[in-house]
C-alpha cells in the first residue's frame, strides 16, 4: 500500500500548495459500492438460526433490529455505507501523513542496511569465537598432558632423590664412623648406615643399579669399621662390670642402656661379632653374680641361729646328754623350737630389703634360718628382676637371662642342698614354704616369669623335707620311752606343751595355704600324743592324780591353741571334749573323797520312795549319821577341796571352774538327800541338823568371787 500511495501522490509532492487546495475526492475513484445479492441466499440453510438468535438476544443491536422489525438487507447496506465512509476517512489521513511515511520508509531501509552490516560483523565474530574455542580446547588438552608429565617427572624426581639419598655416602658420615667417638651422634650415624645397608639388600632394583657398584664397596668398608669400633667399645664397657664394688644396676641403667642401639646394629649387620658380645656379657655377668651370691651366702652363714637339731623332737627326753653333745640349754626350756612366737613376723616383712650382713654382724645379731632364707630369696628376686628387664631391653632376648643365672642358681642350689638335709626345724621349714608362696605372688605382680621354675623347684624340695621332719616328730611320740619321760608331777608335761605349741604353730601357718595333707598329718600327730599322754597318766598310782594330770595337759593344750588364733578347729574341739569328760570324773572323785557316804546313799537310795519298799524302809537312824556328819564338817571339807584344787591345777581359772562344778554337784547331792528326808517317817526330827540350801549356796558364791 506504501508503493501505491507513493506512486499516486508523487506528482503532487512538489506542489504542496496545490494539493492543499484540491481536496482528494475518493468517491470519484471508488464510486458507489453496490452489494449484489447473493443468488444463493434464498437457498441458505436456517438450521441453528434459533440457537444463534437465542445467544444474541442480549446484544443491543440485534435486540433493536428484532424489536423494530428492520430488514436485514437495509441494515446491512447502512453498515456498508458506514464502513465505506470510515475507510475513505482513513485514506485521507494516510495521504496527509504520506511524507512521514516516506521518511519512515527511508529510515527503515537505512536501519535494515545497518542491521545487515551488523549481521555480517556478528557472523564474523561468531566464526572467530568458534576458532578461539577450538584453540582453547587444544590448549587445555596440551595443559593436561603437560600436567601429567610434570607429575610423573616429580614422582620420578622424588624416587630418584630418595634413591640418591639412600645410596650415597656423605663424607661427614664417613668421618664420624671412622674417626668419631662413640656417642649420641655416632649412634645416629650408625642408624643412617644401617638404613643404607638394609636399602641395598632389600630392593632388587637397587641391586641391579650401576650406582651400587660404586657405593657398595665403600658401605662394606664402613660396616666393617663400625662393627669393629663398636665391638671394642661395648667390650670395654662390659669389662667395667667386673671391677670390685661396682654397682651393676646403675652401670646398666645409666651407661649400657644408652648404647643399646650398638647391640641392635651388631645383631643386624655383624652377627658373629654380636654373638661374641653376647657371650662376653653372659660370661661376665655369670661370674660376677655367682661371686656376689657366694660371698653373700658366706656372710649370711655367720649370722645363722641354730633352732633345732636331730634330737629336738616332741617325744625326745632331754635330760640325758652324750659325750659329744654340745652344751646347750635344756630343750624343755627352749619353747622357741616348737612355738611360732615372733617368727611369724617374717611373713609380714616379706618385702623388706635384704639383710646387710656386715651391719648385722657388727651388731652381733643372730637370725633363724628362715630370716636368712627370706633375705637370700629377696636379693635373688630383685637381682633377677633387674637383670631380666635389662636383658630384654638391651639384647631383646629373654634366653640370655637363663644363661646368666645358671651360675647364681647353681651357687644357691649348692648352699640350699647343704643346708636342707641338716634342717630339723619344722616351723622354719613351714615358714620357708610360706615365704616361697608369697615370693611367687610378688613376682606375679611384677609380671616377671623368670623365677617361676626356680621357685617351684625350691617349693618342691621344701615339702618332702618338712614331711620327713614332721614324721620324725610323729615317730618320736609313737616310740617314746614312757619310763624316761614320766615325771612324778601332775602339772602339764613338757612333751604335751611342745605338742601344743607345735600344732598351734602349724595350724596358724596352714591357714593361708590350706594344705589338706597337713591337716591329716596333724590328726595323726594328735592320735599319737593322746596315746602317749594316757600311758604317762597310768604311771600315777592314784586315779585322781591321773585325772588331774590329764586335765592339766588338756587345759594347757586348749589354752595354747586358743592363743595361737581361732583356727584350732577339730583338734581344739577334741581336747575340749576330753577336758569336759575328765573334769566330770575328777569332780566325782573329789566329792567321794570328802563325802563318800553321802554320795553312796544318794546314788543308791535317795531316788527311791521311802514308803514304796515295806520290807526295808529308810529309817531316820540310817540317815541321821549322814546328816550330822555333813553338818559338822561340810565347810571344812569345802575348804580342803579348795586347797586341793589350787595345788592340783596349774591354770587357776580352770581350777576354779572345776571347784565350782564340784560344789554345784555337791549341792545337787545334798538337795536330793534333803528331799529324801522329807519323805521319811519322822524325818522332821532331823530338820535341826540339816544345813539350809541357802547356806550352801552362800558358801559356793563365796568361792566363786575369786574368779
Amino acid at each position: 500500500m506504501a508503493d501505491v500511495a507513493g506512486v499516486t501522490v508523487s506528482p503532487s509532492i512538489g506542489e504542496t500548495s496545490d494539493a492543499q487546495k484540491n481536496v482528494f475526492d475518493l468517491g470519484a475513484f471508488v464510486g458507489d459500492l453496490a452489494l449484489e445479492e447473493d443468488p444463493s441466499s434464498d437457498d441458505m440453510s436456517l438450521e441453528g438460526l434459533e440457537q444463534e438468535l437465542e445467544e444474541c438476544k442480549n446484544n443491543d443491536v440485534v435486540a433493536n433490529i428484532l424489536s423494530k422489525g428492520t430488514k436485514l438487507r437495509d441494515y446491512t447496506k447502512g453498515v456498508e455505507n458506514d464502513l465505506r465512509k470510515v475507510e475513505l476517512d482513513s485514506i485521507q489521513d494516510y495521504i496527509k501523513e504520506s511524507d512521514n511515511l516516506v521518511s519512515l520508509h527511508d529510515q527503515i531501509r537505512d536501519c535494515d542496511s545497518i542491521l545487515s552490516q551488523m549481521e555480517t560483523l556478528l557472523s564474523g565474530f561468531q566464526a572467530e569465537i568458534g576458532s578461539i574455542s577450538s584453540d582453547i580446547r587444544i590448549l587445555q588438552e596440551k595443559s593436561m598432558d603437560m600436567s601429567l608429565r610434570l607429575k610423573n617427572r616429580k614422582v620420578a624426581e622424588s624416587k630418584l632423590a630418595k634413591f640418591v639419598e639412600d645410596i650415597i655416602v656423605p663424607p661427614r658420615m664417613v668421618d664420624i664412623l671412622v674417626d668419631g667417638e662413640v656417642n649420641e651422634e655416632y649412634m645416629r650415624t650408625l642408624e643412617i648406615l644401617s638404613k643404607k645397608l638394609k636399602f641395598i639388600e632389600v630392593d632388587p632394583l637397587v641391586k641391579a643399579s650401576k650406582a651400587l657398584k660404586d657405593v657398595q664397596p665403600e658401605l662394606e668398608k664402613l660396616r666393617q669399621k663400625a662393627v669393629s669400633k663398636v665391638f671394642d667399645f661395648i667390650v670395654q664397657k662390659l669389662y667395667a662390670l667386673r671391677k670390685p664394688k661396682t654397682n651393676i644396676q646403675i652401670l646398666q641403667q645409666n651407661v649400657l642402656l644408652k648404647y643399646k642401639y650398638v647391640v641392635t646394629f651388631l645383631k643386624e649387620h655383624g652377627k658373629e661379632i654380636y654373638n661374641e658380645v653376647r657371650a662376653a656379657y653372659i660370661d661376665t655377668m655369670n661370674k660376677v653374680l655367682s661371686a656376689h651370691f657366694r660371698a653373700y651366702i658366706q656372710a649370711l652363714e655367720k649370722l645363722q641361729l641354730d633352732i633345732a637339731t636331730y634330737n629336738d623332737l616332741i617325744g625326745v627326753e632331754t635330760r640325758s646328754s652324750g659325750l659329744f653333745t654340745r652344751a646347750r640349754e635344756p630343750l624343755k626350756n627352749r619353747s622357741a623350737v616348737f612355738a611360732l612366737g615372733d617368727r611369724i613376723n617374717i611373713l609380714k616383712e616379706i618385702d623388706e630389703p635384704a639383710l646387710i650382713p656386715h651391719i648385722a654382724e657388727a651388731s652381733s645379731i643372730k637370725y633363724p634360718y628362715e630370716q636368712l632364707f627370706r633375705s637370700l630369696q629377696k636379693l635373688l628376686m630383685d637381682t633377677a628382676t633387674s637383670e631380666y628387664n635389662f636383658c630384654d631391653d638391651f639384647f631383646g632376648e629373654e634366653s640370655i637371662f637363663y644363661e646368666i643365672f645358671s651360675g647364681p642358681f647353681g651357687v644357691i642350689d649348692e648352699h640350699f642342698n647343704s643346708v636342707l638335709p641338716n634342717c630339723y626345724d619344722a616351723i622354719g621349714l613351714m615358714l620357708m614354704i610360706q615365704i616361697i608362696h608369697k615370693h611367687q605372688l610378688i613376682m606375679s605382680r611384677r609380671r616377671i616369669p623368670c623365677l617361676d621354675s626356680y621357685l617351684d623347684k625350691v617349693n618342691i624340695s621344701l615339702w618332702p623335707r618338712f614331711k620327713l621332719v614332721f614324721d620324725m616328730h610323729l615317730n618320736s611320740l609313737r616310740n617314746a620311752n614312757v619310763k624316761t619321760l614320766w615325771e612324778d608331777d601332775v602339772h602339764p608335761h613338757y612333751v604335751m606343751r611342745r605338742y601344743a605349741e607345735f600344732t598351734a604353730s602349724l595350724i596358724h601357718l596352714n591357714t593361708e595355704c590350706g594344705d589338706g595333707q597337713l591337716d591329716l598329718n596333724l590328726e595323726r600327730l594328735r592320735m599319737a600324743v593322746d596315746d602317749l599322754l594316757i600311758k604317762l597318766a597310768k604311771n600315777f598310782t592314784k586315779q585322781k592324780l591321773q585325772t588331774v594330770f590329764l586335765i592339766n595337759n588338756y587345759d594347757m593344750t586348749i589354752t595354747v591353741l586358743k592363743e595361737a588364733g581361732p583356727e584350732g578347729g577339730k583338734i581344739q574341739m577334741h581336747f575340749e571334749e576330753l577336758l569336759k569328760s575328765n573334769t566330770t570324773i575328777f569332780v566325782e572323785e573329789l566329792l567321794q573323797e570328802h563325802f563318800n557316804g553321802l554320795i553312796k546313799f544318794v546314788k543308791s537310795k535317795a531316788s527311791e520312795d521311802p514308803t514304796s519298799s515295806p520290807d526295808k524302809p529308810i529309817t531316820v537312824a540310817e540317815v541321821e549319821p549322814l546328816v550330822k556328819d555333813f553338818a559338822s564338817r561340810w565347810k571344812a571339807a569345802i575348804e580342803l577341796m579348795h586347797k586341793d584344787v589350787i595345788t592340783s591345777f596349774s591354770n587357776f581359772l580352770c581350777g576354779m571352774e572345776i571347784l565350782r562344778a564340784a560344789l554345784t554337784q555337791l549341792l545337787l547331792y545334798y538337795t536330793r538327800l534333803s528331799d529324801c528326808i522329807k519323805r521319811i517317817v519322822g524325818g522332821s526330827a532331823l530338820n535341826k541338823d540339816l544345813v539350809s540350801i541357802s547356806s550352801i549356796m552362800y558358801e559356793i558364791r563365796k568361792y566363786s568371787r575369786t574368779f
